[in-house]
């Protein structure tokens, strides 16, 4: 059987807790340094500005995406 292409839940927490507390996360599966990916939403000035955090891991490709300010899965 293939092994999952996404993280897990504990996988996906654990990276962005390294990211919350300036950690540079690695891949729980390559070990190597996700590349972090900064995403901007919504119109200035309509008070709706979403800034969102992607990291993908170079080798495997999978990623995890979350809200930089509330540290959450978007």
């Amino acid at each position: 059987m293939s092994e999952p292409v996404q993280y897990s839940r504990a996988e996906e927490r654990a990276i962005r807790e390294a990211a919350r507390r300036g950690d540079r996360p690695s891949c729980p599966r390559c070990t190597v340094v996700l590349t972090p990916r900064l995403i901007g939403g919504g119109s200035f000035g309509l008070g709706y500005a979403r800034r969102r955090e992607w990291l993908i891991c170079p080798r495997c490709h999978r990623s995890v995406l979350f809200d930089r300010k509330r540290g959450t899965r978007t």
